[in-house]
């Protein structure tokens, strides 16, 4: 193999897709993050999605892992797996791509490739990013250097469907390019890939797939609402209507991370530039955003029910992280419910034994609790699915257990 890969960007989609291609090429790891680099450089992965020997096997496949841009010159590929994130008005923050895309052009070749897997908006590709790739190097698109856009499909935690068993979509800027980028996925992608006609359907696959899950949980999110009013247990009719074989297995929760919680948001932005107004998606948006105060008031409901004084009493809420059994803590809805029960003056504890204990802090303002008595608190509030919270025994004689996620067999309320 003669191809050079760079990646750019090494959290939950960049260091997987790095590991696996280092198998077959030369590899460089690239990110803005010193102690990232350091970390991995020393066979540590924070994100867990790769083992201390995954890293190390790596590492003998003669991959790099650096943040000096002098070391990426003489790669032929670049790949751009960088965080897409929304701002606090939700609208879509481009300011890490476009960033990636100045540090390229600054060194981009005659017959490179730039591959983005990073989640955008149809068109942002090709009428965001190549123009500050030539700008920046002073190439011209599709004559001196070529784009591709292969969109991510990492499930953070998830040690099944790994990122070669997935089935990979690929596009390219033009037909031929389109072929080579779908060749170099097709040789580390067990599971198959697909090959897009254009970039942009590309991109419009990816934030489809998300904005779809993210209405289909709104729904059932609306049912549980509905059933509580109905004294319905929604588990029970979610189950008895999963016997039908094209019901979906959707379950109520709380909607976050970096893909549902946010992906949707990019495809409204565009569609209010071309001038429609879109009604399902912002919809499902707003209730699912609503879910973390809907669940503190039902934990207050229960508390006054049981005669408990609301203010200065101690909750205890478990988990921090936007998903079960995965320590990434980026747009969890979890702070919702916290937030919500500190406005009705609440004292409020928090245990996450899969989260970080800096990064919450950095992130939350959150002091992790390193351990917990479960008889102090007058209300638990499961809020999210870690294996080892399924062994607890969290029901004492007067105090409210709320289930979230709906695991648990002795509780006062669940979604």
């Amino acid at each position: 193999m003669t191809d050079k890969i760079c990646v750019i960007g090494l959290g939950y989609v960049g260091l997987p897709l790095a590991h696996a291609f280092s198998e077959k090429y030369k590899v460089v790891g690239f990110d803005i993050s010193s102690w990232r680099i350091d970390e991995l450089r020393n066979g540590y992965d924070r994100t867990l999605e790769l083992t201390e020997e995954q890293v190390k096997e790596a590492l003998n496949n003669k991959m790099e892992f650096t943040l000096n841009v002098e070391d990426i010159k003489d790669c032929n590929i670049y790949i751009v797996t960088v965080p897409t994130p929304i701002d606090k008005n939700k609208r879509p923050d481009l300011t890490p791509l476009i960033k990636a895309s100045e540090t390229i052009g600054n060194i981009l070749k005659k017959n490179d490739i730039v591959i983005y897997e990073s989640t955008v908006y149809p068109g942002a590709t090709e009428e965001d990013c190549v123009p500050v790739l030539e700008k920046f190097s002073g190439l011209v698109f599709n004559k001196d250097f070529f784009c591709g856009y292969s969109p991510e499909r990492i499930n953070p935690g998830d040690k099944e469907h790994t990122v070669t068993k997935i089935l990979k979509v690929t596009s390219g800027s033009t037909p031929e390019i389109g072929k080579k980028v779908n060749e170099l996925y097709s040789s580390i992608i067990t599971a198959g890939t697909h090959l897009a006609p254009t970039i942009k359907v590309a991109e419009a696959a990816k934030v489809i797939e998300n904005s779809q899950r993210d209405i289909n949980i709104a729904f059932v999110n609306e049912l549980a609402i509905i059933f509580n009013k109905l004294n319905i247990d929604t588990t029970a009719v979610l189950e008895a209507a999963g016997t039908k074989w094209n019901f979906l297995p959707f379950r109520p929760g709380l909607v976050g991370g970096h893909c549902i919680g946010v992906d949707p948001y990019y495809l409204t932005h565009k569609a209010q530039q071309v001038g429609y107004n879109q009604e399902i998606i912002l919809a499902g948006r707003r209730l699912n955003d609503n879910m973390g105060i809907y669940v503190a008031n039902q934990v207050i409901k229960l508390m006054i029910k049981k005669g408990h004084k609301i203010e200065g009493s101690k909750v205890l809420v478990l988990g921090i992280t936007f998903k079960e059994n995965c320590p990434d803590i980026r747009n969890s809805r979890v702070i919702d419910v916290i937030e919500e029960l500190r406005e009705f003056g609440c004292n409020i504890d928090v245990y996450d034994p899969w989260a970080n204990i800096t990064d919450v802090k950095h992130e939350y303002n959150i002091e992790l609790q390193k351990e917990i008595k479960i008889d102090e608190y007058k209300a638990v509030v499961l809020a999210v699915a870690h294996k080892e919270f399924k062994e607890f025994k969290l029901k004492t004689n007067d105090n409210v257990v709320f289930d979230i996620k709906s695991i648990l067999n002795d509780t006062d309320g669940r979604l």
